[in-house]
């Protein structure tokens, strides 16, 4: 029997905008991987880690066009941001004293 499953052509063009914004990411830091985290009705993050450890995010409007999007991009995807994967961010001043100005009333950067 033929597969019947209807294919939104909306999605289709997001998840393959956010695979051309990952694969642009990974090109800029010598390669990448990721993990998508569910964030409720807003969607899903795509948190990507480049091979320099240089980081960011992207976020989808569902988490299975974020999986689509990883998928089409080819990079490796972790079931969880925690041990070795977590390790290879390279956080830099900003982000510490970002961290420090939240936890301990230091400078909040804003």
């Amino acid at each position: 029997m033929a597969d019947t499953q209807q294919v939104d052509p909306k999605a289709e063009q997001k998840a393959a905008r956010l695979a051309k914004q990952i694969n642009g990411f990974a090109k800029a830091h010598g390669g990448a991987e990721g993990h998508v985290a569910y964030i409720g009705q807003r969607g899903a993050r795509i948190v990507l880690v480049g091979a320099d450890g240089g980081w960011g995010d992207l976020v989808a409007p569902t988490h299975e066009i974020a999986l689509k999007a990883v998928e089409k991009s080819g990079i490796t995807v972790h079931e969880d941001f925690d041990g070795e994967f977590a390790a290879k961010v390279r956080t830099g001043p900003y982000e510490w004293s970002r961290m420090a100005g939240i936890q301990i009333g230091g400078p909040s950067n804003d």
